[in-house]
């Protein structure tokens, strides 16, 4: 039974991508189509590749670096036992879970000073406001 195989049109199709970022996927790593037709200029996806595409979107949308996402799904590629892949995925994700907390953190201390400055400028307002008057 032959297996199924994708171009880099029907990916692109797929996941709503360029197929320069698919290229861009396959240089860092995370792709590696096999090369057919003169001087092997097409490229041919297998149903690992799509995977490891679905992975690395879905990695993305995590907000993991590219290099993060290709660590974790090159461990599937290992042996089956599932203990070290997700030993490697729950400790990518506790790092990227505290660097959003950290973020998040500024973010509100930053919302708290907009809110003193509003505060400020409008009290600042009001009292020029009244001595228009």
């Amino acid at each position: 039974m032959a297996s199924t195989t994708y171009s880099i049109s029907d990916l692109a199709k797929e996941f709503d991508l360029t197929t320069r970022a698919i290229r861009f996927y396959e240089d860092m790593g995370l792709l590696q189509p096999q090369r057919e037709g003169p001087g092997g200029r097409s490229r041919v996806y297998t149903t690992r590749d799509r995977t490891r595409l679905k992975l690395t979107l879905r990695a993305k949308r995590l907000g993991l670096s590219l290099t993060e996402a290709r660590e974790i799904i090159d461990t599937y590629d290992s042996p089956r036992d599932t203990g070290p892949q997700l030993t490697k995925f729950l400790a990518v994700l506790a790092q990227h879970r505290k660097q959003l907390e950290e973020q998040m953190a500024d973010l509100q201390a930053n919302l708290e000073e907009v809110k003193v400055h509003e505060k400020e400028a409008r009290a600042l307002l009001s009292k020029t406001s009244k001595k228009a008057k």
